[in-house]
């Protein structure tokens, strides 16, 4: 028995590999089906079942194009309708895969559809949960994503959850192994843990959710409160996994296409694209095209690009490290971003080179920082980090200007006033600045420095109090 867990950290997402005899399954794809197919075949194996666990929501299953190129048979639960061939399983059904046997467990909550799949092994010991969004290390998914025209509340949802933790996960034994399908880092959850695997029975200890003494209305009310929104790309990818997508050698072959600077500009113009340099930050605000938006590729990039970039089919420029374009845009393919039409050859030395013009930030470290706010300790301050963070401990004065929703709040910043904007480590500033730039915003400075450097200033912080924009 082979079980591998696939971990991608951009998205916080776990897919599993699972052999046994020569044949094998796939749980949870990310969109590109490669790694998968090539690691069936290094071990000589068949890929026999694609399990779902739910309609994602913040990434595209690749289980459309697995199956059509291993003839894999698609797997959901009860509850999953959706415009491709797949099979329904019941609550309790079982699969074979080699030695191995699979037994879906629905476990409505996270969505209706949410199934969990308990492994059990050759010598018919439960052997591990693979859970989806439904139980995560530390914490369990979000019961408001799946909310229809008022015939669902999160309420609801959230008691379907509880009910299923308690007759279908809590009843199994303490020994069984928990793979969820998310980790920290996920908007899927608001606590989870950075561990990535966990036996049942220290969850049952450790984990809120799991709390015998829970009352059904204390656990409702538990799972539904401090829940931001969800970021605007999660319905989307939803329906995308629902209704399936372009295969993503298609994706690909189309927005491999290098571009010269001349070329890149005409088509820039021509085609209302948007230039996403993907480059290092330090790199990007040294210099950039003009109206450039910056999403690093070394950073939290497609739950970026899904929570900032609202028009999913909006067509996409690149400007990329050489050799990264491919992996920029597989990564966008990743969160339905299937429209990149080109990237500029050779990179901005090229548009250099080409005598084109140049744009740039000003940023400075945290003990210029330091410096300046010593000079004037009235400056305004903008602490893009998420609300919980900037209620954790922030600069007195800085106001929460959550990266998140910058397009809501951008109203309530003045042009006329100088900003100085910080995070937690200068790539969300980064971001920040580079969608004010691109909104006619000019006078600010990036604090390209970490927030726990900021703290080791002279800059006075403090807890809660503050003046904060946004939710």
């Amino acid at each position: 028995m082979i079980v591998e867990q696939i971990y991608t950290g951009c998205l916080a997402q776990g897919a599993y590999y699972i052999e046994s005899n020569g044949e094998a399954a796939i749980i949870d794809p990310l969109r590109e089906t490669k790694p998968y197919i090539e690691k069936a075949q290094k071990r000589g194996a068949k890929i026999k079942y694609i399990f779902e666990t739910h309609f994602h929501a913040d990434f595209v299953s690749g289980h459309i194009d697995l199956a059509e190129k291993t003839g894999a048979q698609i797997v959901y639960g009860p509850n999953a309708n959706t415009d491709y061939p797949k099979y329904n399983a019941e609550d309790g059904e079982v699969f074979e895969l080699g030695d191995l046997n699979f037994k879906v467990l629905h476990t409505p909550g996270h969505t209706m559809e949410s199934t969990t799949y308990l492994l059990i092994d050759e010598s018919g010991k439960e052997h591990a949960i693979f859970t989806g969004d439904t139980l995560f290390i530390g914490d369990v998914g979000r019961p408001d994503l799946c909310q229809k025209d008022g015939a669902l509340t999160k309420e609801d949802l959230a008691g379907h959850l509880f009910e299923s933790l308690r007759n279908k996960i809590m009843t199994l034994s303490d020994d069984v192994i928990v793979f969820p399908a998310h980790g920290a880092g996920s908007a899927c959850g608001k606590n989870m843990s950075n561990e990535k695997s966990d036996t049942l029975g220290n969850q049952k200890q450790t984990n809120y959710a799991l709390n015998k003494e829970l009352s059904k209305e204390d656990f409702i009310k538990e799972v539904t409160t401090g829940l931001l929104p969800p970021p605007q790309y999660f319905a989307k990818n939803a329906k995308l996994n629902k209704t399936g997508y372009e295969s993503l050698d298609k994706v690909i072959e189309r927005a491999e296409k290098g571009l010269s600077p001349s070329e890149f500009e005409s088509i820039a113009n021509a085609e209302d694209a948007l230039i996403l340099d993907v480059r290092n930050r330090k790199d990007f605000v040294a210099g950039f095209i003009p109206n450039s938006i910056f999403i690093g590729l070394d950073g939290g990039f497609a739950p970026w690009v899904g929570a900032l970039i609202t028009d999913i089919k909006q067509a996409i420029l690149l400007v990329a490290p050489e050799g990264k374009e491919e992996e920029a845009i597989t990564r966008l393919a990743r969160v339905g971003y299937d429209n990149t039409i080109g990237y500029l050859k050779g990179g901005i030395a090229a548009w250099k080179s080409y005598s084109k013009e140049i744009d740039s930030i000003d940023s400075i470290d945290a003990t210029q920082f330091e410096t300046i706010f010593e000079e004037d300790t009235n400056i305004n301050i903008l602490d893009v980090r998420k609300p919980g963070e900037w209620g954790g401990l922030h600069i007195n004065q800085s106001q929460n200007f959550p990266l998140d929703f910058i397009g809501e709040n951008m109203a309530a910043i003045s042009r006329d006033k100088k900003y100085y904007i910080h995070c937690a480590g200068g790539y969300r500033s980064t971001i920040a600045s580079s969608i004010l730039k691109a909104r006619g915003f000019d006078n600010f400075v990036n604090v390209q420095d970490s927030f726990p450097n900021i703290c080791k200033t002279s800059i006075p912080t403090k807890t809660s109090i503050g003046s904060q924009i946004g939710t």
